[in-house]
């Protein structure tokens, strides 16, 4: 029977304004409450560990030692189920890059509006990698000046497999994908593992990452 339970979050975020402002608009949601926000990671594990939190949503510039990527590095390194999506002002590829091979679930930006907040907080619980429309394409043209071509026909991806990719690329989540692509849930996911199994990757993070990196679409 699927867990109705709010999914448990908690914020990193120093600003205090912003801090009480998301905290007020994730317990607004039926699908999560905040149990807690901090202003510094200076306590990150043990943070963690008393909260519980399957979700993280975490600014960069933060002070305590660790900035946002040092803390989302470390969480995942000590806690690897949990998400961690990153909300911050910083719009330059190499943060982005960074944040995503730390572990970032999602990378939005704070002028997203309060509805895309939370469906990027939804779609990184169900296997999504959310961008700002911003960031997606400074991630296209960082990767379009700096890499070479590769071809999606050297790693054999199939039609659907491609359109799949895309889809990833595009920040949907597995339930959009199954919409969009007009199959089941269970596809999607048979789908993706293959699409990691070629692309020599984990998760989805890191499709995301190498198929913009190598322009694979």
């Amino acid at each position: 029977m699927e867990n109705l339970s709010p999914r448990r979050v908690i914020i990193y975020e120093d600003n205090n304004h912003l801090r009480d402002s998301l905290y007020f608009l994730i317990n607004s949601s039926t699908d999560f409450i905040c149990t807690a926000g901090f202003p510094n990671t200076k306590q990150l594990i043990a943070n963690i560990t008393e909260q519980q939190p399957e979700l993280i949503v975490m600014d960069i510039e933060m002070p305590g030692g660790m900035n946002g990527i040092e803390a989302t590095r470390l969480a995942k390194k000590t806690f690897p189920a949990i998400n961690i999506m990153l909300l911050t002002v910083f719009e330059d590829s190499d943060k982005i890059f960074q944040a995503l091979c730390a572990g970032g679930s999602g990378y939005l930006l704070k002028n997203s509006s309060p509805e895309q907040i939370l469906q990027a907080m939804s779609d990184c619980m169900i296997g999504g990698t959310p961008l700002s429309a911003q960031v997606a394409k400074i991630m296209v043209k960082f990767f379009h000046n700096n890499y070479t071509r590769k071809t999606t026909e050297e790693y054999l991806l199939t039609k659907k497999e491609k359109e799949l990719l895309q889809h990833l690329v595009d920040g949907k989540s597995y339930k959009m994908i199954a919409e969009g692509m007009a199959i089941s849930l269970e596809t999607v996911k048979s789908h993706i593992k293959n699409v990691y199994r070629k692309l020599h990757v984990n998760c989805s993070h890191e499709a995301v990452v190498k198929a913009i990196r190598q322009q694979l679409l």
